[in-house]
């Protein structure tokens, strides 16, 4: 993979077309500025009631969006990132509905995971309450199928979402099938979505058990053995991402969004200096995702074992951008927004900053130093703001990071003075060859961070003052002593 910037987007909301619409923007204004795209779910529909994670048919590209040919053509310019959606299907599904209609006759009936088929000689009310799920309630769903029979679904997310059993041979078949097409249409890295709700052991937590550990070796052999990467996406305690990360090709740092908010609120560079020393470097680094800011990423576990901030820091973070975003923030997370995550704060990564235009070009000056393949989600990148508009139609919070952007206001948004320094920010990132080499992060004092790096003749440097606040980035140029620098704020 190479070691540049990444865009993340979905198709649609970006170009307002599709996949050769979002060829002729990588050609054209984009030309030459990101080294791979993680296009979000662009399967059959992309406006299902999860924004495409709840495909009906994950093998078919949405014809809106154009088809495997165009995706291939695509692949073949820049490197591609897709997800695999491991955890569930739909329950528009063919494979759903065959089951639904047949019953224990359908050769899919196995496939779905169901109380009985987890728990076959009951559960406790302990066994119960140890199921770790991301949002409030049980994870079972009562489903009448066509043929008049009761299930109790296992449904992690949502009553569309049916989790499936990804041991079954039908399973199996499902995942291999989408890797094979995958392959074919030139991917070079599999997201795997909500892979840590994969296995489920009566007894456990149902979440990033022993047994998921095996199953994503496995699952990732399976994708290596196709010329494929794997992405690893789990929300989760700090120390066991460091331990996922010894076992797959690359994960996540969403621990790295708050730590910046909470660096940049309170001019203290501490907490994410001691993350730098001991975070895993084969990471995508995110501010913001088409999901939330991560909170439990920096939280306590559930032993109470100490996270990455404080518990007050945590809740003055929070505070802070209910406050900076005029309570928008708070009208899109928790029990105000509907398909609620409770471990993240729904909001765009400039409005979480009060529109500080200073405070978001450090903060991407620091993503971008940090090590691992920075990745920019498409509202961040043209520095959108909260749509109110969209969360207000649909009720759901994580729309209000996902707006739907016209050809014209696509044209504005990159005149803009902000976007054009990102894409500066971005260019450096990818041409400097320093970033190829060693790095060392330290802050001399609590308000002061810098982040160096150096490869044979060539280095670049990071010096951020929270307290100002204010950036320098100083580097070489080419292979003589010359330098240049770049002031932020």
């Amino acid at each position: 993979m190479k070691n540049q910037v990444q865009l993340i987007a979905y198709v649609d909301r970006l170009t307002g077309g599709g996949l050769r619409e979002m060829g002729q923007l990588l050609d054209g204004p984009l030309a030459g500025v990101f080294g791979g795209v993680h296009l979000l779910p662009f399967f059959f529909p992309i406006d299902g009631s999860d924004a495409g994670f709840d495909p009906i048919d994950h093998t078919q590209v949405d014809p809106r969006l154009g088809t495997w040919e165009d995706l291939k053509t695509l692949g073949s310019k820049i490197e591609l990132v897709a997800d695999l959606i491991v955890n569930h299907a739909s329950s528009l599904s063919p494979q759903f509905q065959d089951f639904s209609s047949h019953g224990d006759e359908s050769q899919y009936s196995g496939m779905f995971l169901t109380f009985k088929s987890v728990f076959p000689n009951g559960a406790t009310e302990a066994d119960l309450l140890q199921i770790y799920r991301p949002r409030p309630g049980l994870p079972f769903t009562h489903a009448s199928l066509a043929n008049g029979q009761k299930r109790l679904l296992w449904t992690t997310f949502t009553s569309q979402q049916l989790d499936i059993d990804v041991s079954h041979p039908e399973g199996k078949r499902y995942l291999d099938a989408i890797l094979t097409r995958f392959q074919r249409a030139n991917v070079r890295t599999i997201r795997l979505d909500a892979v840590g709700y994969a296995i489920k052991r009566p007894g456990t937590t149902c979440f990033m058990i022993p047994e998921t550990f095996e199953f994503i070796k496995d699952l990732a052999g399976r994708a290596h053995t196709l010329g494929m990467e794997v992405l690893v996406e789990v929300h989760s305690y700090y120390k066991q991402q460091v331990d996922i990360a010894l076992q797959v090709d690359w994960v996540y740092d969403f621990a790295l969004p708050p730590l910046i908010l909470h660096a940049l609120f309170k001019a203290d560079a501490n907490p994410l200096v001691r993350w730098i020393a001991i975070r895993p470097n084969n990471s995508f680094t995110v501010l913001d995702t088409h999901d939330g800011i991560g909170v439990i990423d920096v939280g306590a576990d559930s032993a109470g074992n100490p996270g990455l901030l404080e518990p007050s820091d945590i809740n003055d973070l929070v505070d802070s951008v209910h406050r900076l975003s005029d309570g928008q923030s708070q009208k899109a997370t928790g029990a105000a927004a509907n398909n609620l995550d409770l471990y993240q704060l729904n909001c765009t990564y400039l409005n979480a900053l009060g529109n500080n235009e200073t405070f978001y070009l450090i903060a991407r000056a620091i993503q971008f130093f940090v090590p691992g393949i920075p990745q920019v989600y498409y509202v961040g990148l043209l520095g959108g703001t909260n749509d109110m508009e969209l969360l207000s139609r649909r009720g759901v919070g994580r729309d209000i990071n996902r707006h739907y952007y016209s050809p014209e206001e696509l044209s504005a948004a990159l005149e803009r003075s902000l976007v054009k320094r990102l894409l500066e920010l971005i260019r450096i990132r990818n041409s400097h060859p320093a970033f190829n080499g060693k790095h060392i992060a330290e802050s001399p004092a609590r308000n002061l961070l810098t982040i160096a790096w150096e490869r044979d003749n060539h280095w670049i440097t990071l010096k951020v003052d929270f307290a100002r606040p204010s950036a320098i980035i100083e580097h070489s140029i080419g292979e003589t002593s010359r330098h240049t620098t770049i002031q932020i704020g």
